[in-house]
């Protein structure tokens, strides 16, 4: 059984890395698993792609993303976010038919890798692993509560657009015809994803089966808290309260305003000594509004890095109002790190609330703080929420339990 995995890119971004991530699962349970991709970061030979993104790979990229946001420049009062009309030309059906695969596994495949038209040619059983909401919305990966993704689109608030017939509308109409008689089966990452789809005037029909995104619980684990301190220069007796800022200031979805909020009601004192710690962004580029001190550890590229952070931590916030998954809150789980969230979308399917760490009343920052103070307050109380963390992310959200889960998938399809 050969699988073909259809990617932007291998490993740069959230959804690249879930897919990257399923992709090495499914090899360790031996299958023939393979990815294509636009822009490949990795030097791995089951990734088909060009070999990083210098020289003329470099150029083709600019003039991919060019040819794809041409479109958006009809709007001048587009909302920060993702948008993405699909429409650049990639010759990727011809080296899908030299690969001859199985299977193909859609991911996230906006910006130019495939168009909505393409997928009528493919003959093999089609999942698509879905990991935002673009296959099934006009153009946007993610809504910030719109609904007209259930009806035909058109005047897109993402776009700033009062007109029906807008860009959101013609992307629509296009997945519309595309969509139509495919062999496909949609695999959602969270059942909040998997009862958007269903709600969706594009894929309401097509089965569905909730597969979550996984974690290599070998490299994503528990590190000595100390150890992991003195090597990333933090502070040792500082309760540290860990989140990521990558967009964060500039990606409403992100909740980053109902976060600084809720820091600002929590009180420091003698014993609970408060920092934050943030990562994801460049270190020179961060000026916190935060009422507590707090350190940037810039952009950290590597997993065992990000592993140390998650055990260097008390806690990780993760605040976001839209999330597909949350796959920052597995990997802080893996290392045995407790998560407070809010009690929406797709975090509610790892958070347990007072289990393995605690889920706030939407979209309430006092509820956020109450819930990272009381995280913090008792520390036997920390401990125990860590290890559950740490088991759970085991239980559900391990390579193992993925790569069983697509496997079975697969050869139901194929039978």
């Amino acid at each position: 059984m050969k699988v073909l995995h259809l990617s932007t890119s291998d490993i740069n971004g959230g959804a690249a890395r879930g897919t990257y991530w399923m992709h090495t699962a499914l090899k360790r349970a031996g299958i023939d698993s393979h990815m294509l991709v636009a822009e490949k970061y990795t030097s791995d030979d089951t990734v088909i792609g060009p070999n990083g993104i210098t020289g003329g790979q470099k150029i083709l990229n600019g003039i991919r993303q060019t040819v794809e946001y041409w479109p958006l420049k009809r709007y001048p009062h587009k909302s920060p976010g993702l948008f993405s009309p699909a429409i650049y030309p990639n010759p990727v059906i011809k080296q899908i038919e030299q690969i001859k695969p199985d299977i193909i596994n859609l991911h996230w495949v906006g910006l130019g890798l495939l168009r909505p038209e393409q997928l009528k040619t493919f003959t093999q059983p089609i999942v698509w692993t879905l990991r935002d909401m673009w296959s099934f919305t006009g153009g946007c990966c993610y809504t910030a509560g719109c609904t007209r993704y259930q009806q035909q689109c058109g005047r897109c608030p993402m776009l700033g657009s009062k007109q029906e017939n807008d860009l959101s509308r013609k992307v629509w109409q296009r997945k519309h015809r595309a969509w139509q008689g495919l062999n496909l089966t949609l695999a959602p990452i969270s059942q909040w994803l998997a009862d958007c789809a269903s709600k969706s005037s594009l894929l309401h029909h097509y089965p569905a089966r909730v597969i979550p995104n996984a974690v290599d619980t070998d490299i994503f684990r528990p590190i000595d808290q100390k150890a992991a301190r003195d090597i990333l220069q933090l502070p040792q007796h500082d309760k540290l309260i860990l989140f990521g800022a990558l967009s964060a200031t500039t990606d409403k979805r992100k909740g980053f305003n109902h976060l600084v909020a809720a820091i600002k009601q929590l009180k420091t004192t003698d014993s609970l000594p408060l920092r934050a710690v943030i990562f994801g962004t460049e270190k020179t580029a961060v000026s916190m509004p935060l009422n507590i001190p707090y350190t940037v550890l810039g952009r950290l590229n590597d997993d065992i890095t990000l592993a140390l952070a998650y055990s260097a931590a008390d806690v990780m916030v993760v605040p976001s109002i839209q999330e597909a998954f949350g796959k920052t809150a597995i990997e802080a789980m893996a290392c045995g790190t407790p998560v407070v969230c809010f009690d929406a979308t797709g975090l509610r399917d790892i958070v347990e609330h007072q289990k393995n760490g605690y889920r706030a009343e939407c979209f309430s920052a006092a509820d956020l703080a109450k819930g990272i103070f009381w995280s913090l307050e008792d520390t036997a109380r920390l401990k125990r929420l860590g290890q559950q963390a740490r088991q759970d992310t085991i239980s559900n959200f391990s390579f193992e339990v993925q790569s069983a889960a697509y496997a079975e998938l697969y050869q139901a399809l194929l039978r």
